[in-house]
Order: C-alpha cells, then structure tokens, then sequence
C-alpha cells in the first residue's frame, strides 16, 4: 500500500500534497536534512575526497595488468568516462537536486526499477568502499609503527565509531573536517610530484617485461591489447566514487546552481592529480618496481629502500588521503540510504535523523556492516574494493542510460544546466561503463559474482515486498509522478 507523505523538499511546479498538520508532514519533519550546509568549496572539497586516497594506492596494479601503456589508455579512457558521467550528471541533479542522486535520477526516467537497481548499486560502492579502506588504513597504521597497533579490528572499530560520530555531530562540521584532510592530502601529491620529477626517466616507465604471447604486445604494452581492457578497473581508482556529489543536494546553498559548479571543479582536480601522480610514480623508480607495492608513491621515492624525509612525509599524507576518502564514502552511502529508506525501497526507519538532522540509522547500520565486512574480509581489502567498483559501473550505467531516456522522452523538461554535446557526451560515458562492467569480470570475477548476489537478494527483497509500500511524496517518486501525470494528460 502506497503511503502518501508531503516533500521537505520543493520541486519547482509541484504543490504540496498535505497541510501543514498532516500525517504527511509529520512523516517527513522526522526525515529531514540541514539545508544550506555546503557551498561551491566544500562539495569541490567533498568530491576530490570521494577519491584522493585512489591516487595513493590501488592504481598501480593495473601495471601488472597492462603494463604502463596499457594503464595509461585505459586512465585515458576512465578520465574520459568519468568526465562526460560528471557533466551529465550535472544536469541531471539540477533537474532533482535531492538526496537521491542517482536513484532519483534513474527513478525518472527508468521507473521504479530502474530507480531500485541504481541506488542499489550506488549503495554497494559506498557501503563496500569505506569497509576496504577501513583495511588499509590499518595497513597503514602499522607501516608506520603509529602507537604500535596492528592492521587488525582494532583499527577497523576506530575508524568507523570516531568518524561516524564527526557525522553524527553535523553535516557542517563533517564536511568541513573532510575539506581539511583532502586539502593535506592533495597538497602532499602535489610535494610527491615535485620531488620523484627530479628522478624522472622515460625509459623507467616500459621497463615491464613483455610477453610475446599476448596480441599485440610490446614494451609499452607488456601484455597486450587485452591489457588495456583489464586495466580498466585500476585506471577507475583515480576517479571513482566523484558521481557522489549529487547526494549533498538537500543539504547544498543553491544547489541548481552549486552543484554543476563543483562537480565540474572537482572532476578537473581529479584529472590533473591522476596525469601528475601516475607519471611522477612510474617514471621516478620505474613501473616494474612499483607494479605491486602496497605504498607505490613511497616505494617510488625510496630506490633503496631508505626512508627519507620526503617519503616518511608522504607516508603520513597517504595516511590522511584514505581517511579522507573513508570519511567521505561514509557520508555518501548514509544519503543514498536515507533517500531509498525515506521513498519506502528499503525499510522506512533507516530514513529517521536526529535533532541535528543526521541520519543516524543510516551511519550506524552500514556503519556497523563495513566494520563487519572489514573482520571478515580478513585483511583483504582489494576484494571488498572489486566488489564496490561492479556495484559502480553499474550505476554509471544506469545513470548515463537515465540522461539519454530523459534527453528524448522530455526534451522540454526545464534544465538549469545543459550537458555539453547532449546525449552523444552521456552516450559515450554509457558504452565505457558498460566495458568498465565487464572488464571487473577479467580482474576478479569472484567479486562480480558476490556483488551479483547482494544484487539479486536485493531485487527479491524489492519485487516481493517494497514496492508495494513506496511513500508517494517523497522527493523523487513526487518527481517522476509528475511526469506521468503530464504524459497521461498529454495523451488525453
């Protein structure tokens, strides 16, 4: 059964279903976000955090995979992908600018399953990402002998209860603490790059052994032209988890207009970080010696194996990216749960915040999960990563398709902010998601298959009971019953 609830957010065009002592606005006032949080600086802030520990770790196994050449076409291809999602993403969220994202969006211009697979997907990522990093954190704790802890649940349970309460304490301060820590963050990379480019050498970056059985190999792509494609995976690492912007929309200044602005300053930020860092790392030590470190950027100012001042600084900075980007992907898989609990796909208590407008069932709950997975796991942090980054190039694709729907079924839907190139610019994003998908399968197909699971006991979870108890008025189900109450009037 249906529940009909009246928005706290308003949708131009739309009036309120309820009065203002109405059950509706009663079931709302208990799920509401502080508005007016964050501003251009803060979501730029917010969307180099999604990421900047990728720049630190993780990327360079796609070495081993592709070689130098064939990491660096698949970056290329990853930048590019990511580039055309983030602008069409940018008008999409300034058609819906709510806490739904990409569910939202998809809900729309997909209907009520399409709404339900993306914002499972997008859950996936931010509900498995924050459990990974929560491992290498640990790894990272221990490396540098801090209070001599171990990488262990230890580590895991400190990360989840001191920056779940920062969240819990207020999206303004969460989100300032996160500006803080990726700004140390960057500013390091940009300290790592100074210094491995006075040992630059082009010839330390094809120095991979080739082999001859692979098509098409050479030294600059040691395992062929299948190489670039199994890349893939690692060259998303510079880039993945920015489409998460959108998720601050009910707590942003203006957000019609902040929200493009930032996504665009953010994914430029992001594209020079990945040319600097992959280049200054493989070219200082060579891509064969850092293929396979945990802590590529150290291992490239260390020849030796020495510490020096400029490595041990870079250590620590390592250390702040993760937490930064650990703290950020919490952030964003409290929102995407929030609105999916709020709009009835999942169970409606989720979506209840607190008296400082968190919602704190959904930091708690995946919370708690990620900590789980992270005990489990058993310090392998690059499977739970495999699994995030399926449930990722899942959304993008359903994301991407969302804007080509949306772009020929409403073309005269009101657009604050137009994607460049159209439907060509989500176009191209749609067939490199869709490769990136398939690629998870030639990395770790083990992971794919576990995501596939979470997906599918998802799905029966949706077809046999939550979509008959969808709340009517929430934000993007208001949206997309809009729609179809014009189509119905347009065809009478």
């Amino acid at each position: 059964m249906t529940e009909g609830t009246e928005s706290s957010t308003a949708i131009p065009g739309t009036p309120p279903p309820g009065g203002p002592d109405s059950p509706e606005d009663a079931y709302l006032s208990r799920r509401t976000l502080r508005t007016g949080s964050a501003g251009p600086l803060l979501l730029t802030g917010l969307g180099v955090a999604y990421v900047v520990s990728g720049d630190y770790a993780g990327w360079n196994f796609g070495l081993a995979e592709g070689g130098f050449g064939g990491l660096a076409v698949a970056t290329v291809l990853m930048g590019l992908m990511y580039t055309c999602m983030v602008f069409a993403l940018a008008e999409l969220a300034s058609v819906l600018p709510t806490a739904g994202g990409g569910y939202g969006f998809a809900r729309r211009a997909l209907g009520p399953w399409g709404g339900f697979l993306t914002g499972t997907a997008i859950l996936i990522e931010f509900v498995l990402a924050p459990a990974a990093i929560a491992i290498f954190i640990g790894d990272y704790v221990e490396s540098l002998d801090l209070f001599g802890l171990t990488s262990g649940w230890p580590v895991y349970l400190g990360c989840f209860v001191i920056f779940l309460a920062i969240h819990l304490w207020g999206v303004g301060e969460a989100l300032r603490f996160s500006l803080i820590v990726t700004a140390i963050a960057v500013a390091a990379l940009v300290v790592f790059a100074v210094g491995a480019f006075t040992e630059f050498s082009a010839g330390s970056l094809d120095d991979i052994p080739v082999d001859d059985e692979a098509v098409g190999a050479s030294s600059w792509l040691p395992f062929g032209l299948m190489g670039i494609w199994a890349a893939f995976p690692f060259g998303m690492w510079f880039f993945l988890g920015v489409e998460g912007v959108p998720l601050a929309a009910e707590e942003t200044r203006d957000p019609v207009r902040t929200l493009p602005r930032a996504m665009a300053w953010a994914i430029g930020v992001l594209l020079v970080l990945a040319v600097v860092t992959f280049l200054a790392a493989a070219g200082a030590r060579g891509s064969a010696a850092v293929q396979a470190e945990g802590n590529p950027l150290v291992a490239a100012l260390e020849p030796d194996g020495e510490a020096t001042a400029l490595s041990r600084f870079v250590n620590y900075a390592g250390l702040a990216g993760l937490v930064a980007s650990f703290f950020s992907l919490v952030y964003a898989g409290s929102r995407q749960l929030f609105a999916l609990s709020r709009a009835g796909y999942l169970p409606r208590f989720l979506s209840l915040t607190s008296r400082r407008k968190a919602p704190y069932l959904g930091l708690l709950i995946p919370g708690a999960l990620g900590f789980a997975l992270a005990v489990v796991a058993d310090g392998d942090g690059a499977r739970l990563l495999n699994v995030a980054v399926f449930g990722a190039t899942i959304s993008y694709a359903l994301m991407t398709l969302s804007h080509i729907v949306l772009r020929r079924r409403e073309p005269d839907l009101p657009r604050p902010y137009r994607t460049p190139g159209g439907i060509v610019t989500s176009g191209v994003a749609f067939v490199l998601a869709l490769a990136a998908l398939v690629a998870t399968f030639l990395v770790d197909h083990d992971a794919a298959f576990i995501a596939l699971g979470v997906y599918a006991v998802a799905a029966g979870y949706f077809a046999f009971y939550s979509r008959h108890r969808l709340v009517a008025a929430a934000p993007e189900e208001e949206f997309a019953a809009l729609a179809e109450a014009e189509a119905e009037l347009a065809r009478d």
